[in-house]
Formats: C-alpha cells, sequence, structure tokens
C-alpha cells in the first residue's frame, strides 16, 4: 500500500515518528518519507539515523497553514502527530496547547483537502475519552475535527480517521523511565498516586503497526481503539523494582483512576472487531448517507457492543503480568 507513495508525518520527530519511519523503510519502498516538525535539532539528530533517499525533512509548525500547505504538495498519505502533550504544561499554558492541538488540526485538515492527500489518520489519546484535563479536551475536540472533516472534502478522495490507544511502554517522559531512574539515583521507595491505579499499556512497534493496518481498514469518518492489555501501577512499579515499597502521594491534577477508550455514553455507536473497537461518527457523511461501518475496507466484520459498555482500563480483559510487561519494556529499547 505504502510502495512508491509519499508519506508526510506531523510531529515526525517524535518516538511515533521514528519508529514509524523504521518500520515503513523495512517493510515497503516509500517515494518519500517528509518529516514535518519545528526543532531543527531534532530532525537533524533523526538525520543522522534515517538518510535514506526518500527521507525529507522539513522545518515548520502545524499552527502555520501555508507552510503545512506548501509541505504536502504531491503527499499521498499523512499522520498527524504533532500535538503538545504534557498535561501540567497544558493546564499552565491552556491557550499554546489550544493553537497547536486545535487549530493546528484544523490547519492539517485544510491543507489535506487543498492537496487531495488520499487519506490521513490522526493520532489521540485515551485522554480524549471524557476528558478532564485541558490535553484531554483540546484532543477531544481534534478528533471530532477530524471525523467532521470528511463532510468537508466534496468531490475530492480525501478521507480522514483517527486512532485512539494507551500509554507506550518505556516512552519519553513515561513511568518505566521515571522508575528506573529513581531506582538508579538509590531511591528507597517508589511514589504511587493511588493503590488502584490501572493504565492502558502498548508498545510503540504495536502503535505504528496499528495504524499502518487502519490505513487499510478506513471508510473514513472511524475512531479506531485497539484491544491491548491494562496493568495496576502498583504491578508495574513492583515489576521494575520488587524489593522497593510504595508511597501513595494522592492522585495528580487531571489524572483519572482508569483511563477510558470507548465511553459508555458512546456505546450506541461502537463496534467490536476481533482486535479492536471502532466508534462510528456521531454524524452522517453526505457522500455516505446511512453508512454501515460493521464492515471495513479490507471485509472485516464488526458488531454492536451491549449498551452501556464502556472500554477502561480497570474493567479490560486481558492483563499484564511482570514477565510480559519486562519483555514489551526490552521490546521497546533493544
Amino acid at each position: 500500500m505504502f510502495d512508491n507513495k509519499t508519506i508526510l508525518i506531523t510531529g515526525g520527530t517524535g518516538s511515533f515518528g521514528k519508529k514509524y519511519t523504521q518500520i515503513i523503510l523495512e517493510k515497503y519502498k516509500p517515494k518519500k518519507i517528509i518529516i514535518f516538525s519545528r526543532d531543527e535539532l531534532k530532525q537533524y539528530e533523526m538525520q543522522q539515523v534515517f538518510n535514506q533517499p526518500c527521507m525529507r525533512y522539513f522545518i515548520g509548525d502545524v499552527r502555520d497553514p501555508v507552510r503545512l500547505t506548501e509541505a504536502m504538495d504531491g503527499v499521498d498519505f499523512v499522520i498527524h502527530a504533532a500535538a503538545l502533550k504534557q498535561v501540567p504544561a497544558a493546564e499552565y499554558n491552556p491557550m499554546e496547547c489550544i493553537k497547536t492541538n486545535v487549530n493546528g488540526a484544523e490547519n492539517v485538515i485544510k491543507a489535506c483537502i487543498k492537496n487531495n492527500v488520499e487519506k490521513v489518520i490522526a493520532l489521540s489519546t485515551d485522554k480524549a475519552a471524557n476528558p478532564i484535563n485541558l490535553y484531554g479536551a483540546t484532543k477531544l475536540a481534534s478528533d471530532k475535527l477530524f471525523v467532521a472533516a470528511n463532510n468537508m472534502v466534496g468531490d475530492k478522495k480525501t478521507r480522514f480517521a483517527v486512532v485512539r490507544y494507551g500509554n507506550v511502554v518505556g516512552s519519553r517522559g513515561s513511568v518505566i523511565p521515571f522508575f528506573n531512574k529513581l531506582v538508579e539515583e538509590g531511591a528507597t521507595e517508589l511514589p504511587i498516586t493511588h493503590e488502584k491505579m490501572t493504565r492502558f499499556m502498548i508498545t510503540l512497534r504495536q502503535g505504528v503497526e496499528f495504524v499502518l493496518k487502519n490505513f487499510s481498514r478506513m471508510h473514513g469518518g472511524e475512531i479506531f481503539v485497539p484491544k491491548i492489555p491494562s496493568m495496576f501501577m502498583t504491578e508495574l512499579a513492583n515489576a521494575v523494582a520488587p524489593n522497593l515499597p510504595h508511597k501513595i502521594v494522592g492522585i495528580r491534577p487531571g489524572e483519572k483512576l482508569h483511563e477510558i477508550m470507548c465511553p459508555a455514553d458512546d456505546s450506541h455507536l461502537t463496534l467490536e472487531f476481533e482486535d479492536h473497537f471502532v466508534i462510528c461518527p456521531t454524524i452522517q457523511f453526505a457522500h455516505k448517507a446511512d453508512f454501515d461501518f460493521s464492515t471495513n475496507a479490507i471485509g472485516e466484520k464488526g458488531q454492536p457492543v451491549i449498551h452501556g459498555f464502556e472500554y477502561n482500563s480497570g474493567n479490560n480483559d486481558t492483563w499484564l503480568t511482570h514477565d510480559e510487561l519486562l519483555q514489551m519494556t526490552e521490546e521497546q529499547n533493544p
């Protein structure tokens, strides 16, 4: 699907963009991979690793619609990964978060339509489901923008979808590197926000491969949610440092006890497939009136979930063991 195609990744120097580039180069022969981001140092560092002839590095910000439109000339597929993601930073700098996560999403949509991009997938987060912090609220707004964008395309071929998943194991700024750092510094205990707190867990490779698969699956307008395991934060701490006691420090502002990916309020729109869920659009599209999303573009069939169903990290059917978590961490950081 990606052979001889041009792919652009906004925020492409992040963890997702680098892993995506690695996997695309392993499996396909793209015409171009365009890394679009605003940090020249990160682009320089990434260029030392990925310097194949198909690679292109564009300095630009999703807040700049003119630059985005220039960058998307001749692009076939777009992954929108650029975002301000730190919950406390968003609370302290709300307008900056809105400019990037909401206004930036609008700019990406308009640039894609103007350049007749074929397919677009925006990355979301579990924090966008029933959000309680500004970051989650901006990502929910972004999700709504990308879903509704399918009504803006007119006669053009461009289609938009969203992929939503949970915490990436071992990613920069996440809890496992934080715990490891404390252990290396000789900590005598590990801080736990709440003894019942749970989180979804996924590796970067799993996240990238899920996104790649959904380019084939999408009709346009879906929010794709993978079925992934959960883990108690206390169990995660035990896996990282089995000999250290825990100190309960309390839930931080903007934090949930359990993360949600398919809210109960959307249960009437949610379809269950073998390895993922799809949240169907709340609106009808002019070009697809009464469209049936229960069969995706590659023929997989889904079934409606029961009324009131909620997919959250506390009611999950699949849980990580210590060994499985450590194996995921090793795969993430070979």
